[in-house]
C-alpha cells in the first residue's frame, strides 16, 4: 500500500548500534517499545531501596569476633532469602582498580563505531561486541549495546573479540577476572556457610572449570524512558552474578514492585541466578531485574556471570531437602543453554527444572 510504513526487521535493526541511533537524534524504532504508558511513571527512579549490604571482610577475616562473624552470615542468608542479591563490600577489589575497569569500558565505547566494529558479532552469534542474538517475534528489543566475553577458563578466551584499543582493556579484563574469581570462591563459602553446609559444597557443584563470563553494558540516553527499556525484565541463567555499576538504573523486582537499586560507590552486587536457586532448593531466590532507560545521562555496567561447567549435573545440596522442605528441583545440566531458548521468548525456565 502506497505510504504504508514498513517495520525494519528486528534483524536490521540489531545490525545498527543504540549508541549510534541515540548519537544521531534518531526516535527509538518501534520494536524498541517494550512498556506501555500506565507501567511507566515520572517517579520510576524513586523507589531507591535499601538493598542489603553486606561486608565480605567480616566474613573472610579471622579477626572479626565471633559475634560480628554471625551476625554479617545471617545478614547475608536473610538478604538472600528475601531479596536474592545484596551489596558486597569488603570484597578485596581497591576502589582504584573498580575506577580503572569502569573508565577503561567507558573509553571502549565512547570510540568511533569504526573501531568498535573490528569486534562484532553478527545478529546470531552471542560472543562479540553488539546486541543479543534475534530475539523471536514480538519480544521487544534493549535500548543498549554490550560486548560479552568468554573469560575463563582461559582455553575458551577468543582474542578475536578481545578489545586491543584501549590498549590497557586486555590487560585489566584479565585482572578483574583473577579478582572476581578470589571473590565467587569467597562469596562461594560465605553462602555455603551462611546454610551450615561444607564450605565447599558450592565450589564443588560448579566444578573446577567453572565458567566466567564478562558483559561490558552500555545504556545510551533514550528520548522515551517512560516506553523503552535499557534491559528487559529477566532473571539470570548463571550461577550467580557480580555487577559493578557506574550509576542507578537497575532495578529488582520484589514484594510485587520494582526497587531500584542504589549506587553504593565501589560496592559490587551480588545477584543469585536460576542455578543457585535450584542448588539451595529455593532456599535463595533468583530475582527477575531490569534496567531503565534516562533521558538525561548514559550508564555503564560490568556483570560477571560465574556459572557451572559445561556438561557438570547439579541439583539441590542434600542438606537442604528433607524435612519440612521436600525437594523442589530435579538435577540438571546445561540449564543456561535452557534458560537463553526461554529467555528469547521473554520467559522464565525454572519451570523446566522443578522436581
Amino acid at each position: 500500500m502506497a505510504g504504508a510504513s514498513v517495520l525494519p526487521p528486528a534483524e536490521v535493526l540489531l545490525s545498527k548500534r543504540v549508541q549510534e541511533m541515540a548519537l544521531n537524534g534518531e526516535q527509538p524504532p518501534a520494536p524498541y517499545v517494550s512498556r506501555n504508558d500506565y507501567d511507566a511513571t515520572e517517579d520510576d527512579y524513586s523507589t531507591v531501596s535499601a538493598i542489603p549490604i553486606i561486608d565480605l571482610g567480616i566474613l573472610s577475616s579471622s579477626k572479626a569476633s565471633t559475634e560480628e562473624y554471625e551476625e554479617e552470615l545471617m545478614k547475608l542468608k536473610s538478604a538472600l532469602q528475601s531479596w536474592g542479591c545484596f551489596q558486597a563490600i569488603g570484597h578485596g577489589i581497591s576502589s582504584s582498580f573498580l575506577d580503572k575497569i569502569i573508565q577503561v569500558a567507558r573509553e571502549f565505547f565512547e570510540q568511533p563505531m569504526e573501531e568498535k566494529k573490528k569486534y562484532s558479532k553478527t545478529v546470531v552469534e552471542f560472543e562479540g561486541y553488539g546486541a543479543d542474538p534475534v530475539p523471536e517475534e514480538g519480544q521487544s528489543l534493549d535500548w543498549s549495546d554490550r560486548l560479552f566475553l568468554d573469560v575463563d577458563p582461559k582455553d575458551l578466551q577468543k582474542f578475536k573479540f578481545w578489545p586491543e584499543s584501549p590498549a590497557c582493556f586486555r590487560e585489566v579484563l584479565k585482572e578483574y577476572t583473577e579478582k572476581t574469581k578470589m571473590l565467587t570462591e569467597l562469596t562461594s563459602k560465605a553462602m555455603a556457610k551462611s546454610l551450615n553446609l561444607d564450605e565447599n559444597c558450592f565450589l564443588n557443584q560448579f566444578g573446577e572449570r567453572s565458567i566466567l563470563q564478562a558483559r561490558f553494558n552500555y545504556y545510551s540516553k533514550c528520548q522515551r524512558p517512560d516506553i523503552i527499556l535499557g534491559l528487559k525484565p529477566h532473571a539470570d541463567g548463571s550461577g550467580y552474578t557480580s555487577l559493578l555499576q557506574d550509576d542507578i538504573g537497575l532495578q529488582v523486582f520484589n514484594e510485587d514492585k520494582w526497587h531500584t537499586v542504589p549506587k553504593v560507590p565501589h560496592a559490587i552486587l551480588i545477584l543469585m541466578g536460576d542455578q543457585m536457586e535450584i542448588i539451595t532448593n529455593g532456599v535463595y531466590k533468583s530475582p527477575v531485574h531490569r534496567v531503565l532507560s534516562n533521558s538525561e545521562r548514559d550508564r555503564i555496567s560490568i556483570a560477571m556471570f560465574y556459572t557451572p561447567e559445561k556438561g557438570k549435573e547439579i541439583g539441590p545440596e542434600e542438606g537442604l531437602v528433607g524435612g519440612e522442605r521436600p525437594r523442589l528441583f530435579k538435577k540438571v545440566k546445561d540449564y543456561a543453554d535452557i534458560h537463553w531458548g526461554y529467555y528469547q521468548r521473554g520467559m522464565r525456565a525454572l519451570h523446566t527444572a522443578e522436581a
